[in-house]
């Protein structure tokens, strides 16, 4: 046998199992799921990195803080900021091979 809603009214009374429920948007858990979603700016799979490895990167706190401070410079993250300089260092390391 199923259970009724166990939900409350506004009113702060029990509302009929047939009643029914609101579907309003949460726009605080709307605003809080937004908080939580990546950057547009960082690669996804859908941006061709499906393939991808992923590195942890520990650095001093003043390389940290300084990493931060260059990225919003040049309005990206600091992850996307590193990811284009080791690539840029890749790069350079390649072409250096090939001489």
């Amino acid at each position: 046998m199923p259970i009724g809603s166990l939900g409350r009214s506004k009113s702060g009374r029990h509302r009929p199992a047939d009643e029914p429920q609101e579907t309003t948007p949460d726009e605080e858990l709307t605003s809080y799921l937004a908080a939580l979603a990546p950057d547009s700016d960082n690669e996804t799979t859908a941006s061709g990195f499906g393939n991808a490895q992923v590195y942890q990167l520990r650095l001093q706190l003043m390389a940290n803080e300084q990493l931060k401070e260059l990225a919003a410079e040049r309005q990206t993250s600091p992850q996307a900021l590193a990811t284009e300089w080791v690539m840029q260092r890749l790069e350079w390391e390649a072409r250096q091979r090939g001489n």
